[in-house]
């Protein structure tokens, strides 16, 4: 049988009914919720800011945000605008500028690129938290990064579309092939889902890929990242080289690049992680 221990709350009730009736119950209930409160927001958790990566939207974290907020933790996920890695970068710090408290970042694929400068000089950002992602170093594009290591088949995959920006410049965005993206972007993802994640793709731009990184966060603020063993976007031989060279605690995952769909459990299991650290 297991042992129960009357709260403090219960306590005060039993002994104000015991010596002082209807008014002494009515002075418990009101001191019982006030001290109560005072205890649940003294420590409260951070908020946890999802960043997606390209090829993708904010559902792609619909998993890990269903368990975060199961246990307890605040969530905003992000829309990444996918346009370039400094206006990018710029969105979320107007994000983050706008959360109150400590915050645990967290960025997919391009999203790491993103969260790698969005973070720099924020105090509130507390950890940074990598989901088979891009983690650069200054002076550093996406494309050098996923070229650094055999094995990424992302660019046989691709689909260019030209697009006019806003000055007229021309420019390209990029998608992955219809007939190509649940092999290549979520091999371990259910046929009817990557259909649906097919469709909703978010492209990114050329230049975003090819813009250079200023100076990252991760150099001041401890880092988690989480490999993806079976990702044909960023070879898990470059995950783990970023991962190593920002001193990251890291996890191996069998998975594909879309981590965050197959395998949520683990990767609330590494954001919460991070989260437990941040007092």
């Amino acid at each position: 049988m297991t042992k129960r221990t009357l709260s403090r709350r219960s306590r005060t009730t039993l002994a104000l009914l015991a010596t002082g009736g209807v008014t002494a119950t009515l002075v418990a209930a009101t001191i019982g919720p006030a001290s109560a409160e005072v205890a649940e927001t003294s420590h409260p958790k951070p908020t946890v800011v999802l960043v997606h990566g390209a090829f993708a939207d904010s559902s792609s974290w619909n998993g890990v945000i269903k368990e975060l907020k199961r246990d307890g933790y605040p969530v905003v996920a992000a829309a990444n605008p996918l346009r370039g890695l400094s206006s990018d970068a710029a969105y979320i710090k107007d994000v983050l500028a706008g959360i109150k408290g400590p915050v645990v970042l967290a960025g997919h694929s391009y999203g790491g690129m993103v969260i790698s400068n969005a973070a720099t000089g924020n105090k509130n950002v507390k950890a940074l938290v990598y989901v088979a992602a891009f983690a650069p170093d200054k002076g550093e594009s996406a494309l050098d990064l996923a070229g650094k290591f055999r094995g990424s088949t992302l660019g046989e995959a691709l689909h260019p579309v030209p697009w006019t920006q806003p000055d007229g410049a021309k420019g390209a965005d990029l998608y992955i092939q219809a007939d190509k993206f649940g092999h290549q972007f979520a091999a371990d993802v259910p046929r009817g889902t990557t259909d649906l994640m097919s469709v909703t793709q978010r492209p990114v731009t050329q230049a975003a890929l090819a813009e250079d990184s200023a100076e990252p966060a991760w150099k001041t603020i401890p880092s988690w990242n989480l490999v993806a063993t079976q990702d044909l976007n960023i070879p898990a031989k470059a995950q783990a080289f970023m991962a190593e060279r920002a001193g990251s605690h890291t996890v191996e995952v069998k998975a594909s690049h879309a981590a965050s769909v197959s395998r949520p459990d683990k990767v609330t299991d590494l954001i919460e992680e991070a989260a437990r650290t941040v007092r």
